[in-house]
């Protein structure tokens, strides 16, 4: 969820921008980002716990 919300922010940020170098910058910087969140993904499929009390709705 925090990843979707820094790439919405992200990019209303940064839609007026024209600058062809500036653009080119930002997408490396969103590329070098894609690639964190794909580890992250990784490692927590690979380390999985079980669901906390407040994360299974029905359990009250």
């Amino acid at each position: 969820t925090y990843a979707i919300r820094r790439i919405r922010d992200a990019f209303r940020e940064n839609k007026n921008i024209k600058d062809s170098e500036k653009i080119e910058e930002l997408v490396n910087k969103a590329k070098a980002n894609l690639e964190v969140i794909h580890r992250q993904v990784t490692i927590s499929q690979l380390y999985s716990t079980q669901k906390l009390v407040i994360e299974n709705p029905g359990n009250t």
